[in-house]
């Protein structure tokens, strides 16, 4: 990075020239710094730019904009790890934009105030909105975290607002930080009560601003600013190939909001040069909706963009940029929010009034409005009709609520805001005191955000561990996958902490599972069911530990996730002790990320009774029929009840996954129709979906000395598990298509270069497929063949006769006779499997069904010693499987 222009180099081409953008600013945080005694982070050199550089170059601009009067936006957007937290918030004492423009805002105030004449009054107020899923969250109203979410309205000259929104009052950046706390623990809450991915959500913070002032004319003035700050969610990494074909892909609306953004600004950027008739597709998503304005209308925008430095995210760092160059050509047209006081109120008036007469009418002015004259002339159905009276009345009832706000003196506003949080404020000052005191377990996240914003202490006695159907409620209250209405006892005798899980419950101890009393120690990571992530923290051992010098290492949602992962034997495999290469660390990535999804699919499909179970495999280049590539993290759904299986690549689990989340949130918030049609279930998977059965390797080294091979080969799956044998002949021929005889022979394949051979490669039949296959074929590539050639598919039987014969005509170079002689041909057999895997519904009616089969399964699943097995598929590559029962 220098001045304006950012380069990046591809590490897999390191020779390239670099690609640059440039951009208005581009500052370098990664390395270079030096730490002060109070933890902030000064620059070394002259590379290195601290939070208060970015925030001079950025946050003064958006303040002295919101003191004008115009709206102004923040974004922050980037894979997830990459700093865009850091940026906008920040960490300790290294301050981010937000709180240092807060603070400098409200030191404006004070010292506007302090030689204020009358009517001159200064307001600010903060909402907190969370959309995940296409739903709408008031993060700072617990009792808007309903199903379905808020809806989000059009109004005709302010766009899109969202409905019952609540507006907290502020009057110190003290004051906003307490709001921004306590919406990130509802948040935690909320996302853990729906098992929802709190990476996949965005949030905005709005700081509305207005200024209150008489003009020179004697007009009482307001001048309004409304202040956006939005943290976008993280960016996934993606395979390069494109779309997978499965057949949910374009399924769940949690990716829908990122990708209708990426349109709106490709959109707007295309606009920007001069093209025409473009449309711009603001209302595809919830999150575009609400920030049409930001994007696009009135409001001075900021886009930070935030990129890794590691090579291991080139392709998401390259992706990150190219998104923030399109962003970098939209133009917005922001003007001064200022009136006449007394104007904005008649408008509203007049408004109110003119809605409150389309309502007398029953609702016909509305239908007049929009081209018909009544029910029957327009064609609107009478939900169509009701629904538009509902918006009328909330159109009303928020005119109302502007109208009652402006009256109120800002003193009256800020009194009734503090009533409602003093009694918040206490209780979270009192847990602050206990938490130096007692120990207590804190959450982990896999956003920093989240981490320590739920806290459950472990008080003298025992405390009980459970849900919320337990009768009496538990002393510890968790809401999660596979949480017991008993889950676990808390004994702390002595200031010495045990924990005792119930039978069948799930309880883990720094990545082992615990099935008898164990004694906790400070900093021991502990997993409730299979997603509720805790650190124990104990005062006096910590105390006692800082006395005599030991080291501590504060644990992480990452680092306690790669315990499991280790603990389970996953990582062993894994490049060396001292070091991994690039393809380990991604590796090793992907399963860290995929393990806890794995246990949240299996805990889904226990609760939903979907009698399906996931498990990681880890699937070498061998055994995918790819030559020299890298091991893949895969995950297969098996079916318990007829053992059919299915492969699906860390994508389209994770996509799937998502779909699993939304359908077990609807479970949860008690929806009738949560089960959706076989078609888009994502346990679900049709039974003839082609299969990958196993693969044969044929090494062809007779070829090179044409000496006829016939081999009787054993199919392995992707674990090296026998599945059947296939029969491959490779027959060299003379010109007229006819066996040859041994003149043909050559004692050295060299003598072959220049000339032609002619050969015949034959699939005569396969043996001994697995009895849940009722059709199958093989597939391969010989050569420099870039499409797949097929084997006819038969049917009816796990003995098939093939028949394949393929004749090949060659001239014959180096590399061929190099890849006879050291590359196998690989062919796969493929098969569609027998029975309808349709989920049963019959038990999955009610949250309360005590015949959940899926539950038996999974038990009977237990009883089986399941070890992990590794087996060699060529000198140096392995594959292996671990079921995740194995890791519960």
């Amino acid at each position: 990075m220098s001045g304006q222009t950012t380069e990046i180099t591809d590490p897999e081409n390191p020779k390239a020239e670099p690609r640059k953008f440039a951009f208005d600013h581009s500052y370098w945080s990664h390395d270079g710094f030096n730490e002060r005694e109070d933890g902030y982070l000064e620059p070394a050199g002259a590379q290195y730019d601290d939070q208060q550089k970015v925030f001079e170059d950025l946050g003064k601009g958006v303040l002295d904009n919101a003191w004008k009067g115009y709206n102004c936006s923040l974004f922050a957007y980037g894979q997830t790890g990459s700093g865009k937290s850091y940026s906008m918030v920040g960490y300790g004492v290294n301050k981010g934009i937000v709180p240092l423009a807060c603070e400098d805002l409200f030191r404006g105030i004070t010292a506007k105030r302090e030689s204020a004449v009358k009517d001159e009054e200064y307001q600010v107020t903060l909402s907190m909105l969370e959309i995940y899923n296409e739903q709408v969250r008031d993060l700072l109203n617990l009792k808007t975290l309903q199903k379905g979410g808020l809806k989000v309205r059009q109004h005709p000259t302010k766009g899109f607002y969202v409905e019952s929104q609540s507006n907290w009052p502020v009057d110190s950046y003290d004051e906003i930080n307490n709001k921004i706390n306590e919406g990130t623990r509802n948040r935690t809450v909320a996302s853990t009560n729906m098992n929802a991915t709190s990476s996949r959500a965005h949030t905005i913070v709005a700081v509305s601003f207005v200024q209150k002032s008489s003009n020179e004319a004697g007009q009482n003035m307001t001048k309004t600013s409304v202040i956006n700050l939005v943290d976008l969610a993280g960016s996934e990494r993606a395979e390069s190939t494109g779309a997978t074909g499965d057949r949910l892909k374009e399924g769940s609306a949690i990716n829908q909001s990122l990708s209708s953004l990426g349109n709106c600004i490709k959109a707007l950027a295309d606009i920007s040069q001069g093209k025409k008739k473009v449309v711009v597709p603001f209302r595809d998503s919830v999150l575009t909706k609400l920030l049409q304005n930001a994007l696009g209308g009135n409001s001075k925008t900021v886009m930070i963009a935030a990129l890794s430095p590691a090579d291991i995210n080139y392709e998401e760092t390259l992706s990150t940029l190219r998104f923030a160059d399109r962003a970098k050509a939209i133009k917005t047209s922001a003007i001064v929010n200022e009136s006449p006081t007394d104007k904005l109120i008649r408008e509203l008036r007049e408004e109110n009034q003119r809605l409150m007469d389309m309502l007398k009418s029953g609702g016909g002015g509305a239908s007049l409005e929009m081209g018909g004259g009544g029910q029957e002339k327009s064609g609107y159905s009478e939900d169509e009709v009701a629904e538009m009276k509902r918006a009328l009345e909330e159109q009303v009832r928020q005119n109302a609520q502007e109208l009652e706000d402006m009256k109120k003196s800002w003193a009256e506003k800020m009194q009734e805001g503090q009533q409602q949080t003093m009694a918040g404020m206490a209780q979270e000052n009192k847990e602050h005191e206990d938490m130096k005191t007692t120990p207590h377990f804190w959450n982990l996240n896999e956003d920093p955000a989240l981490t320590r914003m739920i806290i459950h202490f472990c008080r003298a006695g025992e405390s009980k561990i459970g849900n919320r159907k337990a009768d009496p409620a538990p002393e510890i209250l968790l809401n999660g996958l596979s949480i017991q209405k008993e889950h676990a006892i808390i004994i702390n005798k002595n200031n010495t902490v045990k924990i005792r899980p119930q039978v069948s419950a799930k309880v883990m101890v720094n990545g082992q599972e615990i099935k008898s009393e164990t004694t906790l120690h400070h900093n021991d990571r502990v997993m409730f069911g299979s997603n509720l992530l805790f650190a124990f923290h104990h005062p006096q051992e910590l105390e006692k530990q800082l006395k005599e010098g030991i080291k501590i290492e504060t644990p992480t949602y990452d680092s306690a996730q790669e315990e499991i992962a280790q603990k389970s034997g996953l990582m062993k495999d894994i490049g060396g002790a001292d070091g991994k290469s690039k393809e380990d660390l991604l590796l090793q990535e992907d399963l860290i990320q995929l393990l806890p999804m794995i246990n949240e699919a299996n805990a889904m499909s226990e609760e939903l009774d979907k009698k399906v179970i996931f498990e990681i495999a880890l699937v070498s280049s061998q055994a995918r029929g790819v030559q020299d590539g890298k091991t893949e993290v895969m995950v297969k759904m098996r079916n318990m009840e007829n053992e059919n299986e299915w492969m699906f690549s860390r994508n389209d689990f994770i996509n799937r996954k998502y779909l699993m989340q939304e359908m077990y949130a609807n479970f949860m918030q008690g929806d009738a129709d949560w089960d959706v049609p076989k078609e888009r279930d994502p346990f679900w998977e049709p039974a003839d979906t082609e299969t990958l059965i196993g693969t044969v390797h044929v090494y062809l080294q007779s070829l090179g000395y044409m000496i006829e091979l016939q081999e009787n080969l054993a199919i392995a799956d992707y674990k090296g598990v026998e599945q059947g044998h296939l029969t491959v002949e490779v027959q060299p021929c003379s010109e007229k298509w006819d066996n040859i005889e041994e003149d043909y022979f050559v004692d050295n394949p060299a003598e072959l270069v220049g000339k032609k051979i002619y050969f015949k490669l034959k699939i005569p039949f396969a043996r001994g497929l697995p009895q849940r296959f009722v059709q199958s074929f093989c597939r391969y590539k010989f050569y420099l063949e870039d499409k797949n050639v097929q084997t006819q598919v038969v049917s009816g039987t796990i003995n098939p006769d093939f028949g394949h014969e393929k004749k090949y005509q060659l001239d014959v170079t180096k590399q061929l006779i190099e890849y006879i002689a050291n590359s196998p041909l690989v062919i796969e057999i493929w098969g569609m499997q027998k029975g309808d895997s349709s989920p049963s519904k019959a038990s999955t009616n009610n949250k309360n069904n005590k015949n959940n089969k899926t539950k038996a399964l999974m038990k009977r699943e237990k009883t089986i010693v399941n070890s992990p097995t590794t087996v060699t598929v060529s000198k140096d590559e392995k594959i292996k499987e671990v079921s995740c029962e194995d890791i519960i």
